[in-house]
């Protein structure tokens, strides 16, 4: 008698059983991605962005670089673009290269971030000197700021712009950071 009874109620079991399940893993995975999002949030919140946004799109732009080859912003669409400008008179701005050089070395096996920094000095001969050892960071060119000042309305150096796979800008920084912190790392792997 017992199994006959079992029997007919296998399905409403069955029918619990998958309901539960579901409800579970609903649940992980809830808490993950929340998990996820406030560590995203913990990490911007603690470089303290001077703007933190989703809806504007980088304007695109060509500059040459060290060697003379123009480079195009756009080009780097598909991964998390790091752009910093900066000039050789702004004390904070010499004081950042090495983070920003570091940074290099610590993303160089992640394709989906790149470093792409832009002097307003006139081109590498001004720059060399605070590159002794050279440097793998790739410079560009704008001496007569129609990319800096006209596009991006930067005045005041250095100044970082975080641009998503996109091409939409998640955040600026004002001043000098140091880059190569894991929390700024952790940041800008949250966007990939």
């Amino acid at each position: 008698m017992l199994p006959a009874v079992l029997g007919r109620y296998r399905p409403v079991g069955q029918l619990v059983f998958v309901v539960g399940a579901s409800a579970l893993i609903y649940l992980f995975a809830t808490a993950a991605v929340e998990g996820q999002r406030r560590e995203k949030t913990e990490a911007v919140l603690a470089l303290r962005p001077a703007y933190e946004g989703n809806d504007r799109r980088a304007p695109d732009f060509s500059l040459p670089d060290r060697h003379g080859k123009k480079v195009k912003l756009s080009s780097l669409r598909g991964k998390v673009v790091v752009l910093n400008f900066w000039t050789i008179t702004c004390g904070p701005c010499i004081e950042e290269m090495p983070s920003l050089d570091e940074l290099i070395t610590i993303v160089a096996n992640d394709p989906d971030i790149a470093v792409l920094t832009v002097s307003v000095d006139e081109d590498w001969d001004a720059v060399r000197r605070i590159f002794p050892r050279g440097t793998r960071l790739p410079i560009l060119f704008d001496p007569d700021r129609k990319i800096v000042t006209d596009k991006y309305g930067t005045r005041l150096f250095p100044e970082t712009w975080i641009i998503d796979r996109k091409g939409i800008i998640r955040a600026r920084f004002d001043g000098a950071r140091d880059w190569s912190q894991s929390v700024a790392v952790s940041y800008l792997r949250s966007l990939r």
